[in-house]
């Protein structure tokens, strides 16, 4: 007897997962490889966006297949793996080695391999898509994929507008830029969720439409009085089912998913500097601002009130602190 296919997630789920994601580019390089070369990437602590400008070539990351390089085709590259992009197989020694270490957020680099035309060129950046500060539904890919847009899809136009920006000193550049990769990132998960096969290979999430229902509800409105009991009846589960199966698809507790939900809300209030950090605490559903200040700065490494006034951690990587209660204190 056949297998029963599983059940696709709601569109209603996959259009709030969308709308949650917030897109955030590390470094980004404009690169061009001339016939003869190769340019070689080393491992990034991020997943890679490689998209042709223009030009033919080959993408080699080890242990998969090589990738066809045409123009308006863009490779997704999962973190800690490196990358060759050649043409016409190049000698080792016609090799310009990048540490993508070297990229600094905010700035474009400009990578030239070789010399004489006619050339690849491509856009090449590291990028995080997050739900709060560190749930990343791109961290879970394992394989690298490719998907090829047309002219018609402007993703070449939306790339040279981050590009742009990046070297703007405009006001409100960070938002623009914020703006434009949602929208290029977006356009792959629409692809991909446009397969239901393509889901469940790329996106572990999108394989379990209980836990894609209930985290879709937490996007929806991280400040309600969620709890996991309540939750695992959104999903359909037994407590205990689905604390395992959540924490298997996303990486951490349903718990520690909502506070980092809530923590973001949190942020963008305390940026809009509109409310006070005791009106901030209640909208995020705390009574307690002591308990609203541990937990905004388990996550963000500051004080609200430092926070709301401007000042932010050098170093933005914070690890939750769980919390074996079944709801935040409030």
């Amino acid at each position: 007897m056949s297998e029963r296919p599983k059940p696709s997630v709601a569109a209603q789920d996959i259009d709030q997962l969308m709308i949650g994601i917030d897109v955030q580019m590390g470094g980004l390089a404009h690169c061009i490889i001339n016939p003869g070369w190769q340019l070689a990437f080393t491992a990034g602590r991020k997943t890679a966006i490689h998209y042709v400008v223009r030009g033919y070539g080959t993408m080699r990351i080890a242990g998969f297949p090589p990738i066809d390089l045409t123009p308006h085709s863009m490779v997704i590259v999962p973190s800690m793996l490196p990358v060759r992009v050649e043409i016409s197989r190049p000698a080792p020694s016609n090799t310009k080695r990048f540490d993508v270490s070297a990229l600094e957020q905010g700035k474009v680099d400009e990578i030239v391999a070789g010399s004489g035309g006619p050339e690849l060129v491509l856009i090449c950046g590291y990028f995080e898509t997050l739900y709060g500060q560190s749930i990343d539904i791109f961290s879970t890919l394992i394989a690298p994929f490719a998907e090829q847009f047309d002219p018609e899809d402007r993703i070449d136009q939306s790339l040279a507008a981050v590009l742009d920006e990046t070297a703007s000193e405009r006001v409100g550049r960070a938002a623009m830029i914020g703006s434009l990769l949602k929208q290029i990132i977006l356009a792959v998960l629409r692809r991909s969720f446009e397969e239901p096969k393509l889901w469940t290979q790329r996106f572990p999430i999108m394989s379990d439409p209980q836990i894609a229902r209930a985290f879709a509800a937490m996007i929806a409105d991280p400040c309600e009085n969620h709890t996991t009991n309540t939750l695992a009846r959104v999903a359909g589960l037994s407590r205990s089912a689905f604390m395992s199966r959540f924490s298997e698809v996303l990486g951490v507790s349903p718990l520690a998913a909502l506070r980092e939900l809530r923590m973001r809300r949190a942020a963008n209030l305390l940026e809009a500097k509109m409310m006070t950090v005791e009106q901030v605490a209640n909208a995020v559903g705390y009574v307690n601002r002591s308990s609203f200040s541990r937990a905004f700065r388990a996550i963000y490494g500051v004080d609200p009130t430092d926070y709301r006034a401007g000042s932010r951690p050098a170093d933005d990587t914070w690890i939750m602190e769980e919390e074996s209660s079944d709801a935040d204190s409030r």
